[in-house]
């Protein structure tokens, strides 16, 4: 009788295999590790690797299938060994490279990369990765109830932050702002007319400019409000609005917080 060492709960133990050119081989690898076969050519590693413990993986796999899903799969033969415990489904992927495309992973390969996209997706949770507070899409009418809730009737500013182009420089920015209604910029904890900028700010020479849709009041009276210049935001933002308000313990132009949210618009 084959005894293999004690060892904890979670590990896939094969007992006397002797596939191929394998002698009565006793082997146990650990669940969630990487475990690598070495060994001389001929030693036996592809037979214990892929004729042993994958092919008993898949037949097994497969036994637990329905008939009729059966008929369309190929049966794999139960490979020389006397057990073999705490296996679960398998995959292989051979050595060669089967595609050209320096963008495969194994998660492509095994096309199990679209389902592990739709699991973060649906069941992973986002936090940021500066406050670890969760990140969450926000819709303007949502946003507009969290605004209500967080700020309770205190001034508060609503923007977007302004995107950068090489193919615009100051003078046309400035013209393209004015033109689409917008009034006001916050530049560095300043805010500034557009109409009236410095000589020395330049739109395309300075970053983390802020431009403004709304100054207002986050209450129940201004809902429908709020949404929209959130909508505007996340529209103009590439579905970022940034919200600011003014401390009354700060200087007025300062910038005691800000809020990012996410707009769940696919705009």
């Amino acid at each position: 009788m084959h005894k293999l060492p004690v060892m904890p709960a979670g590990a896939i133990r094969i007992f006397n295999a002797r596939q191929n050119n394998l002698k009565g081989i006793d082997v146990q690898f650990p669940h969630h590790a990487l475990t690598v076969i070495t060994g001389p050519s001929g030693s036996g590693k592809s037979s214990l690797a892929f004729d042993t413990l994958y092919a008993e993986g898949q037949r097994r796999y497969i036994e637990s299938l329905s008939t009729y899903a059966k008929q369309f799969l190929e049966r794999m033969p139960k490979p020389l060994v006397d057990r073999i415990d705490g296996i679960f489904p398998a995959v292989a992927i051979e050595q060669k490279n089967p595609t050209t495309s320096s963008r495969s992973t194994v998660g492509t390969a095994t096309e199990i990369h679209d389902y592990l996209r739709l699991l973060w997706a649906r069941v992973g949770h986002q936090r940021c990765h500066k406050c670890n507070s969760p990140v969450e899409s926000e819709s303007p009418s949502t946003g507009a109830n969290r605004l209500i809730h967080t700020y309770d009737g205190r001034q508060i500013v609503i923007g977007f932050p302004l995107r950068r182009s090489d193919r615009f420089d100051h003078d046309l920015q400035v013209e393209n702002l004015l033109s689409m209604g917008f009034v006001r910029i916050l530049v560095q904890d300043e805010f500034h007319r557009l109409a009236d900028l410095p000589t020395e700010l330049r739109l395309d020479a300075v970053t983390n400019v802020i431009v403004v849709t709304d100054r207002v009041r986050a209450d129940q009276r201004n809902r429908s409000r709020l949404a929209d210049s959130l909508a505007l935001a996340f529209s103009e933002g590439d579905g970022t609005a940034v919200v600011l308000h003014e401390d009354e313990r700060k200087p007025p132009r300062g910038l005691p917080h800000m809020q990012r949210f996410r707009s769940d618009l696919g705009i």
